[in-house]
């Protein structure tokens, strides 16, 4: 699989998990949403907000480069979080709502990218202002597996609240070589 076709297959994991998450964690009341499990950010709304608020960084870094100045552009008015655990919404359906909006923009931005995006340096600065400049791919790739580090901790979550995710893995979505194709009308 080449770098583009990696990229593509992430953001379409993350939108499929993140559907998935987030109907799961709909299935609980207020109180067990928010109730602090000891988790980095407390509670699994506190989580899945983090998550957001993450994503929110990185894609509005993303959105500097010439490349992603058009895709990217829904996200010039988003401001810019002030902390990691920023409250992005008052509750789970609002959270929800923004989670599948930047989950269509990623999609969307994905499959934009080429080969010179990849290739591209970003310039920016940490959320403590420290100044960086690392290669594209690399950030995405760290961008990716940030969000899977935490749905792992969300799904940790619901299990201990008594919701059960299944299977998790990118494997579901990769292609097994040995079955037939499947026929598309």
């Amino acid at each position: 699989m080449d770098r583009i076709a990696h990229v593509r297959a992430m953001a379409h994991y993350n939108r499929w998990m993140n559907e998935r998450l987030y109907a799961a964690a709909a299935t609980l009341d207020h109180d067990a949403l928010h109730a602090d499990r000891g988790a980095f950010f407390g509670s699994l709304f506190g989580t899945l907000n983090h998550i957001v608020v993450a994503d929110t960084v990185w894609l509005k870094r993303f959105a500097t480069l010439p490349a992603c100045l058009t895709t990217l552009a829904p996200l010039r008015d988003e401001p810019q979080p002030a902390a990691l655990d920023a409250p992005r919404c008052p509750n789970l359906p609002a959270l929800t709502a923004h989670r599948e909006k930047l989950d269509a923009l990623i999609t969307d931005w994905a499959s934009t990218l080429t080969d010179a995006d990849l290739d591209a340096v970003l310039p920016y600065q940490n959320m403590r202002g420290i100044p960086a400049t690392r290669n594209v791919f690399a950030l995405l790739m760290h961008f990716f597996n940030h969000q899977t580090h935490h749905r792992g901790q969300a799904t940790t979550l619901l299990s201990q609240s008594g919701v059960d995710m299944g299977a998790t893995d990118l494997l579901l979505l990769i292609p097994d070589l040995n079955d037939p194709p499947v026929a598309t009308p």
